[in-house]
């Protein structure tokens, strides 16, 4: 069974009564961010039961060393974590004598959270019972500014219910934290200073290793009736890595009494002296005060709604489901710095170490080239030019490659590899395509070219230069194969001629050749600078091209697919269908060789280069590859259902599609996988936006020109959404009689709708009807 205590709302993520059972997975669900730092949804008071406490910072991260039962040669050294940073959130409350706990409280009622996506904050409210018998309700807001994104905000309000109430507030900062994950049980950080001055505290700290200083910061004000009381603190517990203020109120039965709490990071990435920087931010936020920086957090998130919302009608579990991965995803990343790049769990917990992987390519860059300005789509392919370096760096030490050959990492903060499943850190390498991908992607979306002269035929030339070297002649076949990859289905490791790897190497070496040519021609100044640094030969080009021209590709003529791999059909081939329910997941029910030998597939891989090159494949293929595989498919990846989704919306198959798309849409919500209590799949979540744009509105970019397919699942009245396409806004809105187009811009703009052209104009609806 998934879990259904989320409250279906159009808006929010809505909690109402206490579980404990709950609470880990509440902390995931209810994270807030803002692209600078996040932190998941961790009471502010002391709460004993069971908790995973985590704030982040974007960017900073630790190298913990790797820890295997037997050291391979080419593992790297480290595995890249987000830390978990100090703590600026905590107020620890004690009422007439009491810790306020909710773990401990004699009743709790009227427990509700809310995460209100519309506005960008987060408000808890309960109403608990003592054990002294004193009777509070209590009511926190708590948001993080998108336009000061080095501050937070919380406002803590307790009203006494039925007697009078002695509140010691004790709001602290606390530097001395751990990660759940650290291999080794290290300390990622070592206290430099405290300061402390009126209500005001600091406490700086750098990470060892890596040496990134980072100031936490707290300002305090006391509130009675919504007069603030402007005292100091009456205690103050300071320690070399946690400072904590004391403030002792009086509060009459009935009356309303709140600390508000401005806390926040100020890192060295941005400032070479980070307390003087924290200082400032603390003045930046007093300046504006509460109600003013609340009012400019929901204005912030307006805009941010205004181009990347989706509209559904007559589905708020859909509605819910698409708008909640819409808001973690610019929670998560908002194109600000080139610097950046989103992890697979954002803010939201550790897994996956916070760093970057292919997904970024694959999955979130469409995304954001839609919903943004391309600069931000650029500043993520320019991440990876930064990075090329440490990508040849890593095909010559690992593999012994030669000649600026680059294989991009699978998980890295700064370009070196930092991931420690040795299967996956050489096999999976299909992720050096989705890397060139992404650029193709950008080019045929943006129109943008001037990005491949630059610095994307660079990172091309250095791929193809891997796959050259990477494959190797089979005699015995007579073409050019790619042994022992893992590819993107995770539960196949060391196989041969996996059919998505050796079809994206193929696409990769002709790409750039094309790419060689065209920039040589109109770029030729680029040309001759690119060439004479990277040393590249036309007999080199060649070489490339008898790869590409040879390669070899799995098939079965008999069921008229492409095999996954050589030797995929020699498994036991029993469908998912038929695989007893309790052994799901089977990631988490069989040992691993089980599953190595089983034929199920965690996500699309042949399906992923019929997603990726739709056009290189007829539909007939298509469908056949697409009931083949997916009958053998347990979807517990969460790349999987939005390909899946995709692709049956292309075949009209508009109940899987609806399934695959709820299953994107609510896979955190409703914890399909039994793991959001570790964070939620923030990269994934692109994923859902194009299983409605790409799946239900069949958004394709052919030949310079917006196309579409629409479709709508039966289940819903209408839905709407928009694409930033060159310059040119323009709103898809879809219902169950016909489809709009409306452009904001400064011209026509030239569509093709079921095949057929049309001009959408401006600021008017074109409509034509649905087939």
């Amino acid at each position: 069974m998934n879990q259904d205590y989320i409250k279906p709302d159009n808006w929010s993520i809505i909690e109402e009564g206490f579980d404990a059972e709950r609470v880990k997975s509440s902390q995931s669900l209810f994270s807030i961010g803002n692209g600078a730092m996040g932190q998941r949804a961790n009471f502010e008071e002391k709460y004993t039961g069971e908790s995973f406490q985590g704030s982040y910072i974007a960017g900073i991260y630790y190298p913990d060393k790797t820890k295997v039962g037997w050291w391979k040669n080419g593992y790297p050294e480290y595995f890249a974590k987000v830390l978990n940073a100090p703590n600026w959130i905590g107020i620890d409350i004690e009422i007439n004598g009491e810790n306020l706990d909710l773990n401990t409280c004699a009743s709790i009622k009227n427990f509700r959270r809310e995460l209100n996506m519309k506005e960008g904050w987060y408000h808890r409210s309960f109403d608990a019972t003592l054990k002294n018998g004193t009777e509070i309700s209590v009511k926190v807001r708590r948001f993080l500014s998108i336009d000061l994104d080095e501050v937070g905000m919380i406002n803590y309000e307790i009203t006494p219910l039925n007697k009078d109430a002695k509140i010691i507030y004790k709001p602290y900062i606390d530097a001395g934290v751990t990660n759940e994950d650290a291999n080794w049980d290290e300390k990622f950080w070592e206290p430099l200073k405290v300061k402390k001055t009126g209500n005001e505290a600091f406490i700086t700290a750098q990470t060892f290793k890596t040496h990134f200083e980072v100031t936490t910061f707290m300002q305090n004000s006391i509130w009675q009736n919504g007069e603030n009381l402007s005292i100091s603190p009456s205690a103050i517990d300071s320690l070399p890595d946690k400072i904590k203020f004391s403030y002792d109120v009086i509060v009459a039965q009935g009356q309303k009494s709140s600390i508000q709490k401005i806390g926040g990071y100020t890192v060295s990435l941005n400032h070479k002296n980070t307390l003087v920087a924290a200082e400032k931010a603390i003045q930046s936020a007093l300046t504006k005060g509460y109600e003013q920086l609340l009012n400019d957090q929901i204005e912030a998130w307006a805009k941010i709604w205004e181009m990347s919302d989706i509209t559904i009608e007559g589905d708020v579990k859909a509605q819910q489901g698409i708008r909640f991965n819409i808001f973690q995803l610019n929670q998560t990343y908002l194109g600000k710095d080139n610097r950046l790049n989103i992890g697979p769990k954002g803010f939201t917990g550790e897994k996956y170490g916070g760093s970057t992987y292919w997904d970024t390519e694959a999955y979130c860059i469409p995304f954001y080239m839609a919903t943004k300005d391309q600069e931000v789509a650029r500043n993520l392919l320019a991440y990876r030019y930064n990075h090329l370096e440490k990508a040849i760096e890593n095909a010559e030490k690992n593999l012994g490659f030669k000649n600026g050959a680059a294989l991009y990492p699978m998980v890295t903060m700064n370009g070196e590899e930092c991931h420690n499943e040795w299967e996956i850190t050489h096999e999976e390498i299909h992720r050096n395509g989705a890397i060139a991908f992404a650029i193709y992607n950008y080019h045929r979306f943006t129109g943008d070219y001037s990005y491949i002269p630059e610095k994307g035929l660079e990172v091309l030339i250095a791929i193809s230069r891997f796959w050259h070297q990477r494959a190797n002649y089979s005699n015995d076949k007579n073409q050019f194969v790619i042994l022992g990859v893992t590819g993107p289905n995770e539960y196949e490791n060391n196989v041969n001629n996996n059919f998505h790897t050796n079809y994206i190497a193929q696409w990769c070496i002709n790409y750039t050749q094309e790419q060689i040519k065209k920039v040589a021609l109109e770029f030729p100044l680029d040309h001759k600078r690119i060439v004479e640094k990277v040393q590249l030969s036309d007999a080199e080009i060649q070489q490339w091209k008898k790869v590409a021209d040879n390669m070899y590709f799995p098939k079965s003529e008999e069921l008229g697919i492409y095999l996954q791999q050589d030797g995929f059909l020699d498994k036991d081939l029993v469908p998912v269908k038929d695989l007893d329910p309790s052994q799901r997941p089977i990631n988490q029910k069989w040992s691993w060789d089980r599953v190595l030998r089983s034929p199920y597939i965690k996500q699309a891989d042949v399906l992923q280069s019929f997603y990726f090159f739709e056009e290189h494949f007829s539909k007939e293929e298509l469908k056949r590859n697409f009931e083949y595989y997916e009958s053998f498919t347990v979807h517990e990846s969460s790349l999987s259902p939005c390909v899946h989704s995709i692709q049956a919306a292309a075949l009209d198959k508009m109940d899987m599609a609806y399934a695959f798309y709820l299953r994107t849409s609510r896979l955190d919500l409703d914890d399909y996988n039994k793991e959001v209590k570790e964070g939620c799949h923030i990269t994934s979540m692109a994923g859902t936006w194009m299983s409605i744009v790409e799946g239900f509105g069949g958004m394709r970019i052919r030949n310079d020109t917006l196309h579409f397919s629409p479709k709508i699942p039966k289940e819903w009245k209408a839905y709407s959404f928009k694409i930033n396409f060159r310059n040119q806004i323009l709103k898809v809105a879809v219902s169950q009689d016909g489809t709009s187009f409306t452009v904001n811009g400064d011209t026509d703009l030239a569509l093709v709708v079921n095949g057929k052209r049309i001009q959408a104009r401006k600021l008017e609806n074109s409509i034509i009807n649905n087939l």
